[in-house]
């Protein structure tokens, strides 16, 4: 596992590369180098990371119809959802039960626990992609 790699990557509004990721963009990274499994772009689907009700509902769909699974017990690479405003609009990975690797608008990826007061109460689930059960 590799995750202090993405350490730094710089949050960019709809990036998908080590140039700049926003948090999809990010995970999309993770799973192609670290797991070798290619994860859709969605750059069509939103036009910007404060589209939160659009970004929600294509969580849902994924959730239901695939490929992510909820989850209990969370094991790293697992995708973990949180809250923005009203909406599960934000997504991490987990580094492991405890640490999780995200980028937030105008920061850069970092590794941190998931119970700070910014996130824990934020925590709306845990997904597994159907390509690691």
């Amino acid at each position: 596992m590799s995750f202090s790699s993405f350490v730094g990557i710089p949050h960019v509004d709809l990036g998908r590369d080590r140039s700049g990721a926003d948090c999809w963009g990010l995970l999309r990274l993770v799973y192609a180098e670290d797991l070798g499994i290619t994860l859709p772009s969605l750059l069509e689907d939103y036009a910007t990371c404060a589209d939160h009700a659009v970004i929600a509902a294509l969580m849902a769909k994924h959730e239901q119809a695939g490929p992510w699974r909820p989850v209990e017990q969370i094991q790293p690479y697992d995708l973990l959802r949180f809250r923005v405003g009203r909406h599960d609009a934000h997504v991490a990975v987990a580094v492991d039960r405890r640490r999780m690797l995200h980028a937030h608008a105008g920061r850069h990826a970092v590794i941190v626990p998931r119970n700070t007061p910014e996130w824990r109460d934020r925590f709306t689930g845990a997904f597994r992609h159907e390509a690691m059960l």
